[in-house]
């Protein structure tokens, strides 16, 4: 009868008229073309709601989603770009934003035995839209997974077993962990120039791995050893070094890294939010 009517219910006026921050749909999956292929990532969208207006027009995300599914996109930010731009041009609301993650498979050659192993990154990003805006914020995130040896084990078992010849470094527990490293910028980064930068701040891992790879990646890891902290810290500077001549210093720069711990119940945690000219800060006074 409604419909019949033409009656509009999302359109109504609410029976208390307060405005609503985010109102959206989550826990989406949407297949997205990128260069590695048709591949599955999650996703949520939600718009803001005005106080005069009951709810949101669901079906016109799903549309939006849908006119997308065919075309092929340079990574999954640029993806969430367009869908933000269709989602808020059928929407009430001023704002939308948009998170997507997922992973993509990558080739990567051995270290030794110069073997390709297909490993993956975790890819996100964060697209936030105001109606009016040209440009929107947009947070590309990637994740590596690499090994860290705990260096305070290290320093005591030096004391107990140091031979004095120096040839290898003393045995400490390591584990495997996942560090993910953000950036906010509409342009001049790319996914692949993050997860450039965190490998070369980590001891990045990979599943095809013979011998001889396996040996020198424990060493390696072992001959530097690092913290959850330190895993943090090295990503930071890298960024610094990477980003810092080509961005603005006000750019926001968000790292996490998770330590899944082998000998405690518990995991690590550790993570930084700050700016790209914060890093730079820092970098140039102990450069002095």
């Amino acid at each position: 009868m409604a419909l019949k009517k033409g009656i509009d219910v999302p359109n109504q006026e609410p029976l208390f008229p307060i405005g609503l921050d985010q109102v959206g749909i989550t826990n989406k999956q949407v297949w997205i073309h990128v260069p590695s292929g048709h591949l599955t990532f999650d996703c949520s969208i939600v718009v803001d709601l005005p106080a005069c207006r009951r709810g949101i027009h669901m079906s016109r995300m799903e549309e939006a989603i849908s006119a997308l599914h065919h075309r092929e996109f340079g990574d999954v930010s640029e993806y969430g770009v367009e869908l933000a731009r269709r989602v808020l041009d059928k929407q009430d609301g001023t704002r939308v934003q948009i998170e997507i993650s997922g992973a993509v498979p990558v080739e990567t050659v051995t270290r030794v035995s110069k073997r390709v192993s297909i490993d993956k990154i975790d890819m996100a990003a964060r697209v936030v839209l105001d109606k009016g805006q040209h440009d929107p914020k947009v947070m590309r995130r990637a994740a590596i997974y690499h090994i860290t040896a705990c260096p305070c084990t290290q320093v005591y078992a030096d004391n107990l077993f140091d031979d004095g010849s120096g040839m290898l470094p003393t045995v400490t527990h390591s584990q495997r962990s996942r560090t993910s490293l953000g950036i906010e910028a509409y342009e001049n980064v790319s996914f692949e120039q993050i997860v450039a930068c965190l490998k070369r701040g980590l001891h990045a891992t990979q599943d095809l791995l013979k011998r001889p790879d396996e040996a020198e990646m424990v060493l390696q890891a072992h001959q530097s050893p690092q913290f959850a902290e330190d895993a943090v810290r090295a990503v930071a500077r890298e960024a610094g070094i990477s980003f810092g001549k080509a961005m603005p210093l006000d750019t926001h720069i968000e790292i996490e890294s998770l330590s899944y711990e082998s000998i405690h119940i518990h995991d690590v945690k550790c993570c930084l939010r700050t700016t790209l000219g914060d890093i730079l800060d820092i970098i140039n006074r102990y450069n002095k």
